[in-house]
């Protein structure tokens, strides 16, 4: 469950990373880089911080492939990948809700603490997209108004919940994806954004 999780979640950011690099005029190269840094940034800071030496997406081909293939496909077909924006912003949330569940669940499966995990799933949600924003020289998404970590949290937190009620951890995953999903869908749509400070 976790390994078909964490490829879902990987081909949706590595489509979402590629596109943003297309956008900025970057070469196959460039986009490809940029794809699997989106994809792979999350769970190698997940697994960094987990003492998982070297990170499980280095050490397992299909995660890389999986990648700069997507990556690739972005580079040649982007015209008509751009003109998918919500399927785009779909794919994204399904990524952020995907990677922020799993990443918590592997962390308890290595007996971090609850808070523990729960922190590190919300990190390994947020991780690629924050790396490829700074890579393309903007803001960090989740560091402007948008809904975006706050949703990783809250499913971080209910698979935190589950894992302590001793739920099943299928059901539990994959309703806590779902609802990250559904928030990060339901902000966008709503524009709902997180309170910034008043200009003085």
């Amino acid at each position: 469950m976790l390994v078909a999780l964490e490829f879902l979640g990987l081909v949706a950011f590595a489509a979402s990373g590629a596109l943003a690099a297309v956008r900025a005029r970057l070469d196959v190269f460039g986009v490809i880089v940029l794809g699997l840094t989106t994809a792979l940034g999350g769970g190698i800071i997940r697994d960094v911080l987990l003492g998982v030496h070297p990170p499980t997406t280095l050490r397992t081909w299909p995660y890389l492939t999986a990648g700069a293939v997507t990556a690739l496909l972005v580079f040649v077909f982007h015209p008509q990948v751009a003109r998918l924006r919500r399927p785009m912003l779909v794919a994204d949330a399904i990524g952020l809700g995907l990677f922020a569940t799993s990443g918590t669940a592997v962390a308890l499966a290595l007996d971090a603490p609850v808070y523990t995990a729960c922190l590190i799933g919300m990190t390994t949600g947020i991780g690629g997209g924050a790396i490829r924003d700074l890579l393309l020289r903007e803001i960090p998404l989740v560091l402007r108004r948008e809904i975006y970590a706050l949703a990783a949290l809250l499913g971080a937190l209910l698979v935190g919940a589950g894992h302590l009620l001793h739920l099943p951890e299928t059901p539990v995953l994959a309703v806590a994806s779902a609802v990250v999903v559904a928030v990060r869908l339901l902000a966008l749509w709503r524009q709902w954004h997180a309170p910034v400070a008043r200009e003085a």
